[in-house]
């Protein structure tokens, strides 16, 4: 097992390019335009050549891109002048022939090794925290990575690194803006899946990982509700008994820990009712339950952060946009709400170490 590593909030903030085919490289140029202030200290993990093209496709007159500027090693964003967008080399060169809004093998492959490099250099130590920029899981996989998404990758990267099992390190995700907060049981599986995953150890670890992390941000005991997973919170067991043989007992052994939890909750109500400050954040229990609700409020606030990790990543909470790639018109607006709350992380948690 490695020797934890720990980080400082001095040290930059490494933003994954993702997939050039998608709107990722538009919107990092983006934010180092429109944000100058939030990007500061931050630098991109890519490719460079990519970066360029991505900035020369948005200059205009009155408005022009920042120039990129190559850096060799972390240390040197400090000394990058302002106005510039530093850009440190860690994948292979994308070719430039690459088609825009189409998925490919080599799209993935450059946005999966930039996020394989940031993860490792996050628990080296050498970077503060990562904010990734939408990656395409179909192209991913065409890269032949064998996670689903950024969340997977990261978890297996640290386990790797903790020399601990995979599920040593249980991750969950978090969707959040500034009206509501959800925490997920289960990621990226099919809805079938979903449903079979719903259990009282993967209910009551939700509960844990989301206590732990929200205690930290909020400084308090935060409230949490949880969503049944059947209409009405089942009824009373008239529509589906998981409610009742899962969710309720996991919920109870929660409390037992001192834990502030309640529910199971009719799906349909529970997210209102935390948007209106009854609580601090909903459990639910599939992707899509959670992401509905905060995705509605609008995408150009909500962030992703997943939980659980010994390292701070953020992401927008959106796609690629494949059909907005290339047209200069794709909204930074979330991804500069996701540098910011990874910066917020940050300073919450001081030196995070490996745990």
């Amino acid at each position: 097992m490695q020797t934890p590593a720990l980080r400082t909030a001095q040290a930059p903030l490494a933003i994954t390019m993702g997939d050039p085919a998608g709107i990722g490289p538009e919107i990092v140029v983006k934010a180092f335009r429109d944000a100058p202030d939030v990007a500061r200290g931050c630098f991109v993990a890519g490719d460079v050549g990519c970066m360029r093209r991505a900035a020369a496709l948005l200059a205009k007159p009155g408005a022009p891109a920042p120039p990129v500027a190559q850096i060799e090693h972390p240390d040197e964003v400090p000394g990058v002048p302002p106005g510039c967008l530093p850009v440190l080399q860690v994948v292979a060169p994308v070719p430039t022939q690459l088609q825009i809004g189409r998925v490919s093998a080599a799209a993935g492959r450059a946005a999966g090794d930039a996020v394989t490099w940031a993860a490792r250099a996050a628990l080296a130590g050498e970077i503060s925290a990562i904010v990734t920029a939408p990656l395409h899981k179909e192209a991913l996989a065409a890269a032949g990575f064998e996670f689903p998404g950024h969340t997977e990758l990261l978890q297996w990267e640290a386990a790797r690194h903790l020399g601990r099992g995979v599920d040593e390190v249980p991750v969950r995700m978090m969707l959040a803006n500034d009206e509501l907060r959800t925490v997920l049981v289960s990621i990226h599986v099919s809805l079938r899946q979903a449903i079979e995953a719903v259990s009282f150890d993967g209910v009551l670890q939700t509960l844990r990982i989301a206590h732990a992390a929200l205690s930290r941000a909020l400084g308090r005991v935060p409230r949490i509700a949880v969503a049944g997973l059947n209409p009405h919170a089942g009824e009373g067991g008239l529509f589906g008994s998981e409610e009742q043989a899962i969710i309720a007992p996991a919920i109870a052994a929660a409390c037992a820990e001192g834990i502030e939890a309640s529910g199971p909750y009719a799906p349909d109500t529970v997210f209102m009712r935390a948007r209106r400050g009854e609580f601090d954040a909903v459990i639910a229990m599939y992707h899509d339950q959670g992401l509905i609700p905060v995705k509605y409020l609008g995408v150009e606030k909500g962030v992703n952060v997943t939980l659980g990790l010994p390292l701070v990543r953020t992401s927008p909470d959106h796609g690629t946009a494949f059909d907005l790639a290339g047209t200069g018109r794709a909204d930074a607006a979330s991804l500069i709400e996701a540098i910011r709350v990874a910066r917020s992380l940050v300073r919450q948690t001081g030196e995070i170490g490996c745990a």
